[in-house]
C-alpha cells in the first residue's frame, strides 16, 4: 500500500528527521515512486548520482538540439525554446522545468538571466545561446551552451572561450577548500577580463539540488557565486545536506553588442 502524503505532511516528518538520516525520492517494483528515509552517506550518494544523471540528461539533449537543427536562421528565439520543451518530453518525458527556458540571440546576448527582452528572430551571422533547467526525477539539471550561426571570428573566439573560462574557474574552486563565493567570482571576473571580455552578470554561479529545492532567495548572497559571499562554498544546507554548486559563465562584448553563456555543475 503507497500513502500519498501532503506538502505539509513532509514537512512535518522532516520536523522528526533525525540529524544522521534524509529523505529522498525513490523508485518501487510497482513503478510508483516514494520517499525513504536513508542515512546521510547513502543520501549523499544518491543526490550526486541524480545530479550527474540530470546533467548527463541535459547534455544528451543539447546535443539533440544541434542534430536536429533547432537554432536557425528565421525562427524566433520562442520558437526554439518551445521546440527545446517538446524535445526534452519527447526524450525524457520531461514536463518541468525549474526556471525559466531561456534563448538568447544577437544583442539579446548581452542581458542576464532575470531580464526579459522582446521575442527576437535569430538572424544568419547571429550568436545564440540556451539556458535550461528540466527536471530530471525530481532533481535540476542546469546548463547553458552558446552557437555560433555566421562565420564572424569574434564571436567563434567568444564561444570557445566560455568553456576555457569555465574549467580555469573549476580549477581554482578545486584547489582551495575553503573558498567562497566571492573569491571564485573575483577569480572568473579576472579569467574573463584576461582574455577579453567583460562578465554580463553580478554573480556567476548558484546552489542546485533537488525539485523543488529550498527557494534561492535573491537577498541571500550566501546563494551565489558573487561579490560579498565569504561563507565556505563548500558547506552543508539547512537540512544537513551537502551544498552543491553551478558555475555560470557570461562573457559579453558591450561594444560589439553581443555575448555568450555557459554552465554546468561545478563541484561534481
Amino acid at each position: 500500500m503507497v500513502f500519498t502524503l501532503t506538502p505539509g505532511d513532509l514537512a512535518a516528518a522532516d520536523a522528526y528527521e533525525v540529524d544522521d538520516y534524509l529523505r529522498v525520492k525513490a523508485d518501487l517494483r510497482s513503478g510508483e515512486k516514494a520517499w525513504v528515509y536513508v542515512d546521510a552517506a547513502t543520501a549523499e550518494e544518491f543526490r550526486v548520482t541524480r545530479l550527474l544523471t540530470a546533467q548527463a540528461n541535459a547534455i544528451t539533449l543539447f546535443d539533440e538540439i544541434v542534430a536536429r537543427g533547432l537554432i536557425a536562421p528565421g525562427r524566433t528565439e520562442k520558437d526554439v525554446s518551445d521546440a527545446v520543451r517538446d524535445l526534452a518530453n519527447e526524450m525524457f518525458g520531461t514536463t518541468r522545468h525549474w526556471h525559466k527556458r531561456v534563448v538568447r540571440s544577437g544583442p539579446n546576448t548581452l542581458l542576464p538571466y532575470h531580464e526579459n527582452p522582446p521575442n527576437r528572430v535569430i538572424e544568419a551571422d547571429d550568436i545564440v545561446f540556451c539556458d535550461f533547467g528540466p527536471i530530471f526525477e525530481e532533481f535540476e539539471a542546469d546548463l547553458g551552451r552558446t552557437y555560433v550561426l555566421g562565420d564572424d571570428p569574434v564571436k567563434h573566439r567568444l564561444a570557445a572561450d566560455l568553456p576555457v573560462v569555465f574549467e580555469a574557474g573549476r580549477r581554482f574552486f578545486a584547489a582551495d577548500p575553503e573558498m567562497t563565493g566571492a573569491r571564485l567570482f573575483a577569480e572568473v571576473d579576472r579569467l574573463a577580463r584576461e582574455r577579453g571580455w567583460v562578465l554580463g552578470h553580478i554573480h556567476a554561479g548558484h546552489l542546485v539540488g533537488e525539485f523543488p529545492h529550498e527557494k534561492i532567495d535573491a537577498a541571500d548572497i550566501e546563494s551565489y557565486v558573487a561579490e560579498g559571499n565569504t561563507t565556505p562554498m563548500r558547506r552543508v544546507d539547512k537540512a544537513g545536506r551537502v551544498a552543491h554548486w553551478i558555475l555560470e559563465v557570461h562573457l559579453v562584448d558591450a561594444e560589439r553588442g553581443f555575448g555568450g553563456f555557459y554552465e554546468q555543475l561545478l563541484d561534481l
